[in-house]
C-alpha cells in the first residue's frame, strides 16, 4: 500500500478566466480546511496550462508559496491522439458506436495507450522522492486513472468513476474520499 496522503484536484474546466478563477478559489477555500500547515505539504502539478493556472490560484488561497510548485510531466492528461482539442459532444456525435463504452477515450486514433498512462502514474505514486503529504492538480482522465490505480480498481471500475468538477479527492490508507466544493 502507498503510504502517502494525497489531495487530488482537477484543474478548472472553462475557457473563461473569471470562471476558472472562481472554481479554483472555491476548491482552495475547501482545501484550506484540510491542509492546516502548508509547510508540511508538497504541491505537484501537471505542466499543462490550465492545471498550472489552477494550482497557482489554489496556492494563493491556501498560502502555499507558488515558487514551491513542482511541475511533473507524469501528471499530464491522457493523450487523445487525433481527438485532441475536439469537444466531447462532437466526438460522440460523429462516433455513435462509442455510446455506453466507459473507456471510449482509448478508442481515439493515435491515443496514448492505457499501459502508458497507468505506467507513468504508477511511477509517480511509487516514486520515493514524492513526500508523504502532497497536493496534486491534474486532469479529468488522468485523475480517474490515478484514483483507480491508487484504490486498485479493475479496468471497468476505473473508467466508470465520477470525474466531477465540483469536488476533489483525498487518497489515504488505500481509500479515496470525495470532498465536495461548490
Amino acid at each position: 500500500m502507498i503510504k502517502k496522503t494525497i489531495y487530488l484536484l482537477r484543474h478548472g474546466q472553462t475557457q473563461f478566466n473569471a470562471e476558472l478563477r472562481l472554481q479554483a478559489q472555491a476548491v482552495g477555500e475547501v482545501l484550506k480546511q484540510h491542509v492546516y500547515s502548508v509547510d508540511e505539504w508538497a504541491f505537484h502539478v501537471s505542466p499543462l496550462g490550465r492545471a498550472v493556472q489552477t494550482a497557482e490560484i489554489i496556492c494563493q488561497q491556501i498560502g502555499f508559496p507558488v515558487a514551491r510548485l513542482q511541475k511533473d510531466a507524469r501528471l499530464i492528461e491522457f493523450g487523445l491522439g487525433d481527438w485532441e482539442q475536439q469537444r466531447v459532444p462532437d466526438i460522440k456525435q460523429s462516433q455513435p458506436e462509442l455510446s455506453g463504452i466507459v473507456d471510449w477515450y482509448t478508442y481515439a486514433p493515435n491515443a496514448e495507450s492505457f499501459t502508458s498512462i497507468s505506467g507513468r502514474l504508477k511511477d509517480w505514486l511509487n516514486d520515493p522522492s514524492i513526500p508523504e503529504r502532497v497536493i496534486v492538480v491534474s486532469h479529468a482522465l488522468s485523475g480517474a486513472v490515478f484514483r483507480g490505480i491508487y484504490a486498485d480498481l479493475d479496468y471497468q471500475a476505473l473508467w466508470a468513476q465520477d470525474m466531477p468538477q465540483d469536488a476533489f479527492f483525498k487518497l489515504e490508507d488505500g481509500k479515496v474520499i470525495k470532498i465536495k466544493c461548490l
